[in-house]
Formats: structure tokens, sequence, C-alpha cells
């Protein structure tokens, strides 16, 4: 009513378009313009779309143009509420695409607002790549071949980072290299070799990344299992892993603009969100953007059933477990979805069920253009759906009315999350607006979740759980799980909060040299 224009913010582009099509005619009614920000469009069509009066998009799209039109702008304002006023007064004569930060409603808010947070949003800046520095990233990929793991580095997975000690220093200039290297400094090569241990202790094929048709490694967001096109790893990580996967190595990139997720929503004059999952963060989104927190009761009573979790030492004996239990419920004629935290999860279930030829299908990174046709199937009667976080939040399965007489959708959690509300949002897709459903965790020692644990520590545990001499373990382990997925919380808490700080410190000191503290970068 304003004339400022209304963002509607959600996590990906699918659902993005499907609210803006579902709620179109009802604003259209109340003589209202609805647009949609998708990540293919043009500035011409982005333009035109944040000229309606209801805007929906995700959070990456809306920062990104921010971003893009700060660059655009060229403004060295100190004054930052000025200099986003501006935008609304130049959006014709310089190319802006946005009116401004007026009023965001944001959906799935802690997805965006608290899970989002640990990534910035970075417009790269395409860099010139010399001989030397492409013969680096490949020398260093086959150099820590020849380290040993806490002789010659240390790697921290809580921190994912990685550093030589003196006497891995001392390894790396013993290890001969092309005369080309001689030109670079030894700490930009010893900079380098700890991003190519990072790269290959820290990230996997098929859970961090994808590598598309083009041979191009395309990184998976964590907590939706979605390719975040157009985004890289910076410092050379990129690199390093495009190394270890042998793909063609593209350029480094600097940093064009740079905003957190934290500091982008606090520009918002009036911001508001939504969520089934807010109640666990409430003193965070109270600290860090000054949203106070209300739970609303459910419009109907949740009859969701819980079943005894399992809780396997084998990643083997677990996916047995997990196929046997999908038969189970099929037989009973209800619909099943498994929840896996990864594309070679959901690709290892997959093949176990082939096996057993047990008809499924698979919803990840890969086959995401498929989501609409999956999703609209997903309640059918028998109907198995192996899919990644894309389909754990967000999503609204339908129910066949045979479903829903024989007991509903049955969820399997094929493990724990880094964080509850991931999982509470995969169980969440069963038992919706009082319709019956079931969830269940199946749970390994070999876990991921686990990983986060130093080798010693984790090793020790596994030991613990061989030694009962049975497949599965008392469901008292269950406390093990829970305490760990705690220890990733507060670590991942920490450094959202360090992040901020870090920002704002930065943010302070170039305004006071008149600097623009999104487009004037430095470290």
């Amino acid at each position: 009513l304003s004339g400022k224009g209304s963002h509607v913010i959600t996590t990906n582009d699918y659902l993005a378009q499907r609210d803006a099509e579902k709620m179109g005619p009802i604003y259209r009614q109340l003589e209202l313009t609805v647009g949609c920000i998708q990540t293919p469009m043009e500035p011409p069509d982005r333009k035109v779309a944040y000229a309606c009066d209801v805007t929906y998009g995700t959070a990456k799209e809306f920062g990104f143009d921010f971003l893009r039109d700060r660059l655009k702008k060229g403004s060295a304002d100190t004054n930052l509420y000025q200099a986003v006023t501006d935008l609304e007064e130049q959006a014709d004569a310089s190319g802006v695409v946005q009116r401004g930060t007026h009023f965001a409603l944001i959906d799935e808010a802690d997805s965006i607002l608290i899970d989002e947070a640990r990534t910035p949003l970075i417009i790269a800046l395409p860099q010139v790549s010399d001989p030397a520095t492409v013969n680096l990233y490949r020398w260093c990929d086959s150099a820590i071949r020849n380290l040993t793991p806490n002789e010659h580095f240390v790697y921290e997975p809580e921190r994912r980072s990685a550093y030589l000690t003196e006497a891995g220093c001392r390894r790396v200039l013993l290890l001969g290299k092309p005369a080309v290297l001689d030109t670079l400094d030894t700490e930009k090569i010893y900079k380098q070799v700890e991003q190519s241990l990072v790269a290959h202790c820290g990230f996997m094929l098929d859970r961090d990344y994808v590598i598309n048709d083009k041979q191009e490694v395309t990184i998976v967001d964590e907590s939706t299992g979605r390719i975040m096109d157009g985004r890289r790893w910076q410092d050379g990580l990129h690199q390093a892993i495009e190394a270890k996967e042998r793909v063609p190595l593209t350029a480094s990139t600097g940093q064009a603009a740079r905003i957190t997720i934290q500091s982008f929503f606090r520009l918002y004059r009036y911001l508001a969100g939504m969520t089934g999952t807010a109640v666990q963060v409430q003193s965070e989104l109270r600290k860090i953007y000054g949203l106070q927190v209300t739970a609303i009761p459910t419009h109907r009573p949740c009859i969701r059933t819980a079943i005894k979790s399992q809780i396997f030492v084998k990643h083997e004996e677990k996916l047995n477990a997990i196929a046997d239990s999908i038969e189970a419920v099929r037989a009973a004629k209800r619909s099943i979805l498994v929840g896996t935290p990864s594309v070679e999860k959901s690709e290892m279930l997959s093949e176990v069920l082939n096996q057993r030829d047990i008809p499924h299908v698979v919803l990840n990174a890969r086959l995401h253009e498929m989501e609409a046709d999956i999703v609209a199937r997903a309640g059918e009667v028998g109907r198995v759906t192996i899919a990644t976080n894309m389909a754990g939040r967000g999503t609204d399965i339908l129910l066949a009315h045979n479903v829903q007489q024989n007991g509903g959708l049955h969820v399997i959690a094929t493990e724990m999350h880094s964080s509850f509300r991931i999982d509470r949002q995969l169980i969440g897709r069963a038992a919706r607006q009082g319709d019956p459903g079931s969830y269940q965790f199946f749970l390994s020692m070999e876990d991921e979740l686990l990983r986060c644990l130093r080798g010693p520590k984790l090793e020790r545990y596994r030991k613990q759980a061989a030694a009962l001499g049975t497949k599965t373990l008392p469901e008292t382990w269950m406390k093990f799980f829970r305490r760990t997925q705690k220890f990733l919380e507060r670590q991942h808490a920490k450094q959202r909060r360090d992040m901020l700080k870090r920002e704002q410190y930065r943010n302070n000191y170039l305004r006071k040299m008149s600097l623009d503290p999104y487009l004037e970068l430095t470290d």
C-alpha cells in the first residue's frame, strides 16, 4: 500500500514460482501486481518484476541484485540507508533493477536467516591465471599425497580448515617442484597446499559438489540439497577441488562485491517471516535481526507417530534395514519419503533398492528439473521417493485417498543433519494438516554427522559400539548423536556471529575512509 514494493522470499526458484502462480489471482483481485525473480532472468525482466507491488524470489537473487545495483551505481556513500534510498530515485537512469529494501516477508525464515547465513553473497571478479598459478594447483594436488596426517599437517573438521606443521613446511620445500613455480613466494605455495588438503579432507563429490555435463564443479547447498548456480569457493579452494577431480581448471576469482545474509536483511526497514522451526533459534533471531518469535498452534491436531530409532554399527547394515522397512510399508499400501543427506547417499540407497527390485524415484541435485513431477506423485499408493534436502522443506506432499486410510506418508530419515531443525523439517512432511503419518530414524556409526569429531575420539566410540557384538545399538546411543548434533549447532552459530562481527568491523573501517563497504574489499 505504501507503493514501495514488498519482497516475498523463499528458499528456491521452484517454490518462488509456484507461490507466485498460486497467489497471483488473489493479488490481482486486490488490484496488486505480482512479479517473480528467477535465476536465468535478464536485467530488463528483473526490473519489471521489481516494479510490481509484490515480488517473489530467493534470498540469493535479491542479495545479488542488490550488489549488482551497487556496482552499477558506483556509490561511495557512507550513509548506507541514504544509498539504499537513492536506488529508488536512480532506477530509471542507471540500469538499477531494485527499488530499495522496504519490506521483506520470508518463508522458511530460519533456513534463510540462519542456515544460509554462514555463506556470504559474493560477486566474483575474474582474474587472469598465469602459468605459474595454474601449475601450482596441479602440483599441490600431487604434493599432498606425500604428507602424513598429524605429522605434516593437521585437519580441523569442525572448521573445515588445515594447516601445515613445521615438519610439513619442511617436507613441502623438499618436494621437487617445476621451475615455473620458482616465481611464486613460499607463503603462497604453503597456502595453496593447505587448500588442497582441505579439498581432499573436507569436501566430497556428490555431497558438497557435483560435476555437471560440461565437466564443471558446481556447489551443492548443504541445507537445501540444491545446486548453487554461479557460486564458487574462494582463495584457490575451487581450483584445488577441480585439480582433485581432474577436470579443466578455471581462473581464480577476486571479489567485486560482497555482503552477508545477516547484513543484507538488516537493511530492510520492515522484516517478518514464517517457519515451523523458529523456536529453537529465537535467541539468535532476536539478537541479530531484532525479530520476536511467536508460536502459533497448528490448524488441526498433529497425529504423527514416531517409530523407535534404529542405530547400526555399519552403514551397509543400515541400508539393508531401510530396504526391509520400505518393503514393509509398501505392503501396507502407504507412500514413503526417504531423506538422505547428499547426492552420493541417495544414489547408494537407490542401488540397494534396485538390487531388490523395489520401484522408486530419486530427487537430488542431478535430477532437479524433474522436481515438480516427482513431488506431485510422491503421495501415491506404494510410491517410494528418495530425496536429498530438496524435498525436506517447503514441500507439501498431497496424499492419495487410499494412502490416508492406510496410515499416510511414512518418512525415513537415513541420517541426522548438522541441525535438528533440518531433521524436523523432513519429519514435518508427514502428518500435515491433520493427516495420519509416521517417521523413523535409521543411523549408523559411519554417518556423516560424526565426522566432525576428531579422529581418535570417533574411533574410540566406534570401537565401543563394535565391542557390543551386535548389528544394532541400544536406543540410548541416540544421546550420543544428539550431543554431536548440538555441538555442531553451537559451532555453526559461533561461525555466524564471528562472520557478522568481522563484517561490521570492516564496514565501519571502510565507511570512515569514505569507501563503499560492499565494493571496496580489503582483507
